[in-house]
């Protein structure tokens, strides 16, 4: 089949030279992945495709008709043949027998395993009777912006036979209905009264689109959805009206910087019950929302798609403050007093919603904060997470735009995404936008189905919601802290002197924890302004700052051994001043977050109280470091906590043992080696020459000192501050004294 409609948004990427050499099931994942690739046409984990297809039954050989269907939690756009769930169709639909109404509606999931076909793990979706009881062999449910702004339309109904006449569309009006068992008898229902009907929208929800094939499924699907973008777009064009009632504010002058003394504030207090990590946004279409005049009226109403509403939650938080006057200070209490009245109303929410048998209330704090004249500030428990909230919510945007130019000035008396599970009375409406019902709200986000799916969730890392900035993160001990860090879960910065260096370790660190955990960034600690830049980027990047390490240091040398002043006063600068510039200007950022248990780590050396001959410099200098550790966390107490490490010599990956001082080192203790032995031959004799000096005899690995880091730094050392913990191999010249 191909389409005669002309498609003027959207693309026809379905390739037959592809799908020709597809079997069924993977040419239902090539459907999907087509779909999700387009987030115009469902947002990241948001709507369900399935067929029926036949399959050979290993119990009796026969052939049987399989449902496939995309299992719970699962993204069309990256979904794999192992992400759907298989059911006997036949089973499926006997499950009506055993249906007892609505107020039970839920028992029925428990059913779904009962129908698996081939012992398949990969758990059904709420969605999956949606999809078995349409008499199709292939549908799509998906949530586009323009198909929800016309879900979501008080005139959507009208609007919606007005779309069919003008497109030749034959698409149904189901009311409002939360996603399960009653969802599917009404759909069956709506296709039983319609004969030849081509689609189906569900109130404040999203489409249903089907066909005989997959190819024609898809075609389907795709040319409804550029029809109702068109549709929308002749109704702006033809009203001419500014959106959301046109530009109440203009954006701040300053409108970066200001974003980015605004984040950390704005995490610390979203982040008072939990860590979240934050994305900020200032698109166009994000700034003509929170400019304009409706903004705070259709924000305070909330979304009205279920798959936005999660993770937005129930509303944003919108701030009001003077934009045009720039007071910054007076919009820092805004922000303070807004998150107040935020907390407050979620509560309220709750009580006037939860019964008995309701989960704990959660996080009452937002995961969307809205500023005019700056943007949109989102969050979540990681980057990619925070990231897709703020999708989401662009998304709601854009349905909330789209409602308005469907309006025409007049509310119906009785809302069509009314019905059985909710009457007009409870929909709230501004300006053609009908929102979600807050107790139809609280029903999805308090779901016993959604609770079950949230402890379902791997436990966290001990890591995890957190942000690390490693400096000196390029090698060595640096190096080992960004990999362990990434393993348990930390989102990482990775600040060195040249961006190659931290280009590379942060990949190291993606391929561990994901291509949104970590970072590369330059840093000069001898610059407050470079160290500030950096510090800069790790809240653009990730929303603040948690743990600052410091692994950064130098040790001079000279062919003669001689040690310049102006050597002397470098060695200084960097290994005691710049730890003191550093820990100054991450302190700035601790501050503005306020959240008890940020910390700073910095790397001293068991030189600090074992003097020798030739490294008076280096040994002052590392003294003076500790010092500074104990005076610091004296500061910076009570929210930050300020620790050390004091390793001994470290010789495997560090930039201070270049091939010419080890062999200078390994001459000066007369051991024994060739000059074309490779560096890591030589420094591993150096290595173990010093470990034989120590109580371990165990050569000390960058490793140990990653632990040794993160363990003080982390969660697991909250009372400890003030300490250097010795990484030295048992060294007894270094101890306590």
């Amino acid at each position: 089949m191909e389409s005669t409609a002309k498609l003027k948004f959207l693309e026809d990427r379905w390739d037959d030279a592809v799908a020709s050499k597809l079997d069924p099931a993977e040419l239902l994942r090539y459907r999907s992945n087509l779909l999700g690739s387009d987030l115009r046409l469902t947002n990241f984990g948001g709507g369900n495709t399935s067929s029926k297809l036949d399959e050979i039954d290993p119990l009796t050989g026969d052939t049987v008709k399989v449902l496939w269907v995309k299992g719970s939690g699962g993204d069309l756009g990256s979904i794999k043949r192992a992400g759907f769930a298989t059911l006997y169709l036949d089973k499926l639909l006997a499950l009506v027998k055993r249906y007892r109404g609505v107020e039970l509606e839920d028992e029925m999931v428990a059913m779904y395993p009962l129908c698996t076909f081939n012992n398949n793990p990969t758990p059904a979706s709420i969605d999956t009777p949606l999809h078995g009881y349409l008499p199709f062999p292939h549908v799509d449910h998906l949530h586009p912006d323009w198909g929800i702004a016309l879900a979501a339309s008080a005139n959507g109904k009208e609007k919606m036979e007005q779309f069919n006449a003008e497109f030749g569309h034959k698409i149904v009006w189901v009311p409002w209905q939360r996603p399960g068992f009653e969802l599917g008898m009404m759909l069956v229902k709506a296709v039983a009264d319609n004969p030849g009907c081509d689609g189906i929208v569900l109130g404040g929800h999203g489409l249903f689109t089907w066909g005989e094939t997959q190819r024609e499924s898809y075609l389907n699907t795709v040319t409804i959805i550029d029809q109702i973008g068109q549709f929308i777009e002749a109704h702006n064009l033809k009203k001419g009206a500014p959106a959301f009632g046109g530009a109440k504010h203009t954006n701040h002058a300053e409108r970066e910087a200001l974003a980015a003394q605004l984040m950390p504030i704005i995490r610390g207090g979203v982040s008072q019950k939990q860590r979240l990590i934050g994305t900020f946004s200032d698109k166009e279409d994000v700034l003509e929302f929170v400019n304009s005049e409706f903004a705070k009226k259709l924000a305070h109403l909330g979304t009205s798609c279920p798959d936005h509403f999660i993770r937005t939650k129930i509303r944003p938080m919108y701030v009001e403050w003077d934009v045009k006057g720039g007071d910054v200070e007076g919009l820092k209490k805004a922000i303070a007093s807004t998150l107040e009245t935020y907390r407050k109303e979620y509560a309220q929410y709750y009580s006037n919603h939860a019964l008995p048998e309701s989960p704990k209330m959660r996080d009452p704090n937002p995961t969307v904060v809205l500023v005019p004249g700056v943007g949109m500030f989102s969050f979540g428990k990681n980057k990619a997470e925070s990231r897709i909230t703020g999708e989401f919510y662009t998304n709601a945007i854009h349905v909330m735009g789209g409602a308005g130019q469907l309006g025409e000035g007049k509310c119906p008396p009785v809302l069509p995404q009314s019905g059985p599970a909710a009457d007009t009375s409870a929909f709230a409406t501004e300006e053609n936008y009908v929102a979600l019902p807050p107790s139809e709200a609280f029903r999805i986000e308090y779901w016993a189905l959604e609770e079950a799916k949230i402890q379902r969730q791997p436990p966290e890392k001990e890591l995890s919601r957190r942000i690390v900035m490693v400096v000196g993160g390029a090698s060595g001990i640096g190096r080992e802290t960004v990999l362990l860090a990434a393993q348990r879960g930390a989102h990482i910065v990775v600040a060195d002197l040249t961006q190659e260096g931290a280009d590379k370790v942060a990949a190291e660190a993606q391929a561990i924890g994901g291509k949104e955990a970590a970072i590369g960034v330059t840093i000069d600690i001898r610059n407050r302004e470079k160290i500030r830049e950096a510090l800069n980027k790790a809240v653009a990047a990730f929303g603040g700052l948690d743990i600052l390490v410091n692994t950064a240091a130098i040790f001079p040398s000279s062919p003669t051994g001689a040690i310049s002043d102006a050597q002397w006063g470098t060695t200084l600068e960097i290994n005691v001043t710049a730890n003191w510039l550093l820990g100054d200007e991450a302190n700035k950022v601790f501050k503005a977050q306020g959240l008890q248990g940020s910390s700073i780590v910095l790397t001293s050396s068991a030189n600090a109280v074992v003097p020798k001959k030739g490294s008076e410099v280096y040994d002052i200098s590392k003294a003076a470091l500790s010092h500074l550790v104990r005076e610091l966390a004296i500061t910076f107490s009570p929210d930050v906590r300020v620790n050390g490490i004091s390793p001994a010599t470290v010789v495997k990956g560090s930039t201070m043992f270049p091939r010419d001082r080890v062999k200078a080192s390994l001459a000066k203790y007369n051991i024994a080696f060739e000059e074309n032995d490779s560096d890591d031959d030589l420094r591993d004799k150096l290595a173990e020459f010093y470990a034989r000096r120590t109580l371990t005899h165990v050569p000390i690995d960058p490793k140990d000192n990653a632990e040794a880091i993160l363990f003080i730094g982390g969660p697991k050392a909250p009372v400890t501050s003030g300490h250097l913990i010795p990484v030295d191999g048992g060294l007894p010249e270094a101890f306590l004294r």
